[in-house]
Parts: structure tokens; sequence; C-alpha cells
């Protein structure tokens, strides 16, 4: 699954040749479930089990998030940036009807479909039910690459979605917030919850774990092309940084588990049960957006890319802003970082059910070369 379109991956080849395309493939990309899996336990264990390795990790951050995470989401990025063609862009947002449906899915139903499921399931923990709302409001700007590319999604879309939904985060995320935590629950005759979070603090978390590995991926490009050609790029260069982008979610999940081991360990039921909110969202998001790709009648990549984009949560700014807010050891804090060690399983299943999809539903895209 590294190397999505400069290499063999799951699903580009016909049904009957799915074995010899599986034999094909890495160690890493056969077995990601396992290794993903194998992350979890390593960081769990570290928490446990190394005293102040929890306040070391967090004593270097950017942006509220800690030092070793922000590494692993940069090196997770950049090289699924350096693939994109940036010379497509343009063509690609004249696509109204995505770009139509991607705002809809991200900026009204995501954010409401949160709100809903964090009331009906977490009515009594309001801590914990206001964590889960940060999280619905922090659309997708880091790991959707990282899915929509293991998926064969459109690498371009993706990034046209990603950048757009960067945009409308620094604009808008702050009046959600006051929307959702105040406003709604207020007309509803619920509890309210007051947010003070600053738009500079949102754009300086998009432009530190957005700009950087962007800028740093178009100057990759640009360069690299200009510099040894397009077929040397894509089928020499492209290959061999692939597997970063895996060894940084790798690293980056161990480091996520690290953090929070004690209290995923020490409190298994209030973990549990802000899971169930937040695995109901991305199936619901996920299926949703599917679905409607079906109904504009999108190709398998431009439906995987908005699939995924809907799906996927900026979990880095949703922490920063829990921390920065309510606290480090906060209810609030937990239920963010619950967020990412929810989506990341999630998100793995939800590739092969995409890759699934692919072979059942678009036997063109299958059939492709």
């Amino acid at each position: 699954m590294t190397a999505t379109r400069t290499g063999g991956t799951p699903g580009t080849a016909g049904p009957g040749s799915q074995r010899a395309v599986m034999a094909g493939l890495s160690g890493l990309d056969r077995f990601l479930p396992v290794w993903i899996g194998a992350a979890m336990v390593a960081g769990l264990l570290l928490g446990r089990l190394v005293p102040g390795l929890n306040s070391a990790l967090n004593r270097v951050a950017i942006h509220g998030t800690s030092l070793p995470i922000a590494v692993g989401l940069l090196l997770m990025m950049y090289p699924v940036l350096a693939k994109v063609r940036y010379t497509e862009i343009r063509r690609i947002t004249a696509d109204r009807r995505m770009m139509t449906a991607s705002l809809v899915l991200n900026w009204v139903i995501g954010p409401a479909v949160m709100f809903a499921l964090a009331w009906l399931l977490l009515a009594d923990q309001p801590a914990y039910r206001t964590g889960v709302i940060l999280v619905g409001l922090a659309r997708c700007i880091a790991m959707v690459l990282i899915w929509n590319d293991l998926a064969c999604g459109d690498r371009e879309m993706a990034t046209v979605l990603v950048a757009l939904n960067a945009v409308f985060q620094v604009l808008l995320y702050a009046a959600l917030g006051f929307f959702y935590l105040q406003v709604l629950p207020g007309w509803l005759g619920l509890q309210t919850t007051s947010l003070h979070v600053s738009i500079a603090e949102i754009a300086g978390t998009v432009a530190v774990f957005l700009g950087i590995p962007l800028v740093a991926g178009y100057l990759t490009r640009t360069l690299g092309e200009r510099a040894r050609g397009r077929d040397w790029y894509e089928n020499r260069f492209l290959p061999r940084i692939g597997p970063v982008a895996l060894y940084g979610l790798l690293f980056t999940v161990v480091i996520l588990f690290a953090l929070q081991g004690k209290k995923i360990t020490s409190e298994p039921l209030d973990v549990a049960r802000i899971a169930l909110p937040l695995l109901g969202y991305f199936v619901i998001m996920w299926f949703g957006g599917f679905a409607i790709s079906r109904r504009l009648r999108l190709s398998y990549p431009r439906a995987v890319a908005l699939a995924f984009s809907a799906a996927s949560n900026d979990f880095e700014l949703a922490i920063a802003v829990a921390i920065g807010v309510f606290g480090v050891t906060s209810g609030q804090a937990l239920a963010g970082v619950v967020g990412p060690l929810i989506e990341v399983p999630v998100m793995v299943a939800l590739v092969y059910v995409a890759l699934w999809a692919r072979r059942r539903f678009y036997p063109a895209a299958e059939a492709a070369p």
C-alpha cells in the first residue's frame, strides 16, 4: 500500500490475480493492521512501564501537541504531499459537485452528527461530551491523506479537500465551538459550556501541521521534476520515500498510546464510553460520504477521497484546544486523545472496506492498470 500509484497495491489488479498482487507487496503493507496493533501495545507498555515518560514527551510542545507527535505527523504527511501532482489541482477544483458535497459533509453534517452522538451517549459526562464535540468540529487536515493514499484514492482531490478544510477551520472552528457548546444546547434546554479559543491559535496549528509538509511536498515535486524529469521522480524517487509515511504513522501511534497509556489502562470503562460516539461517527460519516459519492456518480478514487475526508478529524487541533482551554489532565483532553486512538484502527479497517468496494462496485477501476 505504500506506493499507491508507483508500485503494487491492493485493488490494482482483477479479482483473479488478487493473490499475486498481495504476494508482491512489502511486509509493511501486507501486515499493516498487525504493525499498528503492535504499535498500540508497545505504546501502552511504554506508558505504563517507563516512569516519567508522559511528562518527558509533553515537556516540549508545538501548538499544544507533543513534539514527538508533531515530528511523526510531519514525517507521515510529507511523502504523501510529495506525490501530489500540483499541476492537476486547478482541473480538480472545477468539480463543483465534489466541492459542495465535501463542504456540506464536513461543516454541516459532521459537526451535527458528533453533537447528537455525544449528547445521546455521554449526556451524564459533560467533560467527555465536550471533548468529543471538539473532535467533531476539527475537520481533517492530516491523517486523511494517509488513509486516502492507502485506499488508492485521488491524491490531488484529497489534497484540495484538506486545504479547503484548513481554510474553513481557521474561519469557523471558534464560531462552531460557540454554537455547539453554548447556543444550540441553550436552545434545546441542555447544559452549556464556554469555549475561549482564538483564530490565531487555530491558524498556527493549521500552519504547522499542514503548511510545513505542504510546502515541502510542493518544493520537492517542483524541483525534483525540474532537475531529473517526471519519470525519474515518480518511478525512482517516490518509491524510496513512500515507506516514510507509514513509519511516521507507526511512530505516531506508539507515542499517542504511550502518552495516555496509564489513563487508558486505569480507566478502561471511561475510554470505552468515549469510544462509542467516536466509533459511530467514523462509520456513519465514511459510509455516508461513500453513498453520496455513488449518488453523484463519482469515480472510485474521488469517492474514496470524499469518504475519508468526511470521516477523519484534525485530532492535533482538538487536543490542543482541549488542553489549552480545560487543562492537560481534563476529561476533555482525554476525550481528544481517545479520538485518534479509535480513528487509527477504524480507518485502517475502512481502507480494506474501500478496496473491497472497488472490486465489487467499480469493475472498470479494478481492471485499469
